[in-house]
């Protein structure tokens, strides 16, 4: 639990939360907890909302909705927003126009937690390298939180609730997306990880530049004790360097660091001023492709840099399964491999997930894009695919694409069951079939994990049949 003068702070305060999603939810039962009177808004209509509404009336808050979203907002000492409430949303241009002061999730967890917070963002990598990091300290003894933007199983732990429940002896290891630095003012982690910076979210922010300034502002209020672990590899993350008051250390796949964690054949390395140290080896991990070497290196160098000892690295590499959604073995029917990258969200991601798997598959592709191209996505097909199923809104762009490139094989599904069965018909034994949008999930369903569900659906419902 948050220490006492810490819940005081917010006592008998008005506190106004935009968004009734997870977030937003998890905020008021903190604030009333802490003595806040709380009051939640949301632009939707009232049969969108029914279960938040049904817990928001359980802790005795006030709810405004529909057209009457953001009545009494203006009545606020402070209002704390979701990660998906963009900046044009009406309440927080009311909130800016009257001066009242308005927190991210994340920041509000940071002013209550007792915890110190390990902050890993980035463009990927950003859930297996916060959950490598959670089983680093782990091995080490610590009792761990691992919250934020990451969802373990089909449970999402908000930073704010591992926040409230956290002592001073814990350590709070938290994801943090894009959106969610939006809005910070004193969040200051004790240890900062920025692991890559490539195009995504650009319907949300104006351009790269933003997108990137915004990324680095997780750096922004920490002091020379704390750490930033920045990838040497990327020049746009290492470019941030000379502007970051703590302690930097690097990571690199591809060479060695003055300071920092570093490859060298399959061994992990870690540099400091002090000398040098075998930490690892990662012949034996179950993680696929280079890209997630470099999220092993980004892991060590958290939990190093926060003090756990070399030894639990390699303790926790060796017994890291991935996580769920992010080359996902889902099953094996009758020589054929069936992989679950939902996770899978932007062309870069897609295309290292295709390098990784090693040899030409069969992908189902496609969904709400983001405000970038497809034109790498088109040149991996060329390099990595038998043949390519694509499904969503922005099938049409992606086909245009990779046509463009020269790439033929491709069909089109109406749904994920579809698709499967396409890519099924197209199989051979020995052959991989692998989920990897490289889009957002939001035109065909509710979030990443859904997507993914229904893929492992369909595969089962694929099995039963075939296998009968």
């Amino acid at each position: 639990m948050g220490q006492l003068a810490k819940q005081t702070d917010f006592y008998g305060k008005k506190a106004h939360i935009i968004g009734m999603a997870r977030s937003g939810l998890a905020a008021a039962e903190i604030l009333t907890a802490l003595g806040a009177v709380v009051t939640i808004h949301d632009q939707k209509e009232a049969p969108e909302l029914e279960d938040g509404i049904k817990i928001t009336r359980e802790l005795g808050a006030q709810i405004k909705v529909g057209k009457e979203a953001f009545d009494m907002l203006w009545t606020a000492d402070f209002v704390v927003t979701s990660p998906g409430v963009p900046e044009t949303c009406p309440g927080l241009i009311i909130a800016q126009e009257r001066g009242i002061p308005i927190l991210s999730e994340i920041e509000l967890g940071y002013r209550i937690s007792p915890a110190p917070i390990i902050a890993i963002t980035g463009t990927n990598g950003k859930t297996t390298t916060t959950a490598l990091t959670g089983e680093i300290l782990k091995c080490d003894g610590r009792h761990v939180y691992v919250a934020g933007n990451i969802v373990a199983g089909e449970t999402r732990l908000p930073l704010i609730r591992a926040a409230y429940r956290a002592s001073a002896s814990d350590v709070i290891v938290a994801e943090i997306s894009s959106f969610q630095l939006e809005w910070v003012s004193t969040f200051r982690p004790r240890v900062a990880a920025l692991l890559n910076i490539s195009a995504d979210h650009l319907d949300r922010h104006p351009d790269m530049v933003t997108y990137a300034e915004t990324k680095a502002r997780l750096f922004e209020h920490q002091e020379p004790e704390d750490y930033a672990v920045l990838n040497a590899d990327d020049p746009v993350v290492i470019g941030f360097a000379n502007r970051i008051r703590s302690q930097v250390w690097q990571f690199s796949r591809t060479h060695e660091v003055e300071r920092g964690t570093f490859m060298r054949g399959s061994e992990v390395w870690l540099r400091t001023t002090d000398g040098e140290w075998f930490v690892c080896n990662t012949t034996r991990m179950r993680l696929r492709g280079t890209h997630n070497l470099e999220n092993v290196l980004a892991a060590a160098a958290c939990a190093l840099s926060f003090g756990a000892r070399r030894d639990c690295v390699q303790e926790a590499v060796d017994s890291f399964a991935p996580p769920e959604h992010r080359l996902e073995p889902v099953a094996f029917i009758k020589g054929v491999e069936f992989l679950n990258n939902s996770m899978c969200t932007n062309v870069v991601a897609a295309v290292r997930s295709l390098e990784a798997i090693g040899r030409p598959a069969i992908v189902i592709a496609g969904g709400k894009g983001k405000g970038g191209n497809y034109e790498a996505l088109a040149e991996a097909f060329v390099k990595y695919a038998k043949h390519v199923v694509l499904i969503g809104k922005d099938a049409p762009l992606i086909e245009k694409a990779a046509l463009a490139a020269g790439f033929k094989n491709i069909s089109k599904a109406r749904s994920m069951e579809e698709a499967v069965n396409q890519a099924w018909e197209r199989a051979e034994a020995g052959d991989t079939i692998v989920l990897s949008p490289g889009c957002a999930s939001f035109d065909m369903f509710r979030d990443f994990e859904h997507r993914g569900t229904a893929f492992k659906a369909a595969v089962a419902d694929l099995a039963a049949r075939v296998e009968a």
